[in-house]
């Protein structure tokens, strides 16, 4: 099935009626958060500027996908379909998952005279950046296909907290935001700022200079760091605390 998704409150409509979807096969379209469409009313023009990211379905015919050079082919974790209460979410109340395992790897990339091989490996569970790679339908299965530097990092255990950052990444612990303003006013959820200062927890190895070198990172486990303010991947973890994965140049600073 072809799914296409943005961003708004969900509508469903067949691909049939979409005269701007030339050669796309009638299927169902999902968009989310585009707010309320009349079918009769979409025209090529409804659609001008707009993105559209859709699944490509590989025929059974084919056995294997073998990716090449530095990409990585992902099989995508499944959607949580209950909270841990119990309740069960309808689709477009389910969150993206950005988790998946390794299934295939490509032999690397050649910077200079150096050849590389990838960090990850077949059988890693591993966190990627949210709007990166290319959906693939394979065998039944929902798969990524990515470069190796869109993934954020490898995780060694079911915690987010244990995320292994990659490459230039940087994985932090976010500073609890403020409950009080300086004159003393109790602040809501609502009203609360987002931090963007915290603790790094991880560090990966750093970037890779022209002779395929690496150049590790300017900051460390155990810095409290102040980071651009929408930069990088939020999570939240088991326990209710907040972490983000950044990369290194989103860092501005660090406080002492």
């Amino acid at each position: 099935m072809a799914t296409s998704q943005l961003t708004a409150p969900s509508v469903r409509v067949s691909a049939r009626n979409l005269a701007s979807f030339e050669g796309l096969r009638p299927s169902t379209v999902k968009f989310s958060s585009f707010g309320t469409l009349k079918v009769g009313s979409l025209t090529h023009r409804s659609f001008k500027g707009l993105v559209v990211k859709a699944a490509t379905v590989v025929a059974p015919k084919f056995t294997s996908i073998k990716p090449l050079g530095d990409r990585v082919l992902l099989k995508i974790k499944e959607a949580e379909e209950k909270t841990e209460g119990g309740i069960l979410l309808p689709s477009t109340a389910q969150s993206k998952p950005q988790g998946g395992e390794v299934v295939a790897v490509g032999k690397g990339k050649t910077i200079g005279k150096t050849k590389l091989e990838g960090s990850v490996k077949t059988g890693a569970q591993v966190i990627y950046s949210k709007y990166a790679g290319t959906e693939v339908e394979f065998n039944g299965s929902n798969h990524l296909i990515l470069k190796e530097d869109d993934i954020v990092g490898i995780l060694e255990t079911d915690e987010i907290k244990d995320l292994k950052p990659l490459n230039d990444r940087v994985f932090i612990k976010v500073a609890e935001a403020e409950e009080k303003t300086a004159g003393g006013i109790i602040l809501t959820g609502e009203s609360k700022e987002k931090p963007s200062i915290g603790t790094v927890l991880a560090v990966g190895p750093g970037t890779l200079d022209e002779e395929g070198n690496r150049k590790p990172l300017s900051v460390a486990p155990g810095n409290t760091v102040l980071y651009s303010k929408y930069a990088g991947n939020d999570f939240e973890g088991s326990d209710g605390t907040n972490y983000i994965a950044l990369r290194a140049s989103d860092v501005m600073a660090v406080l002492s």
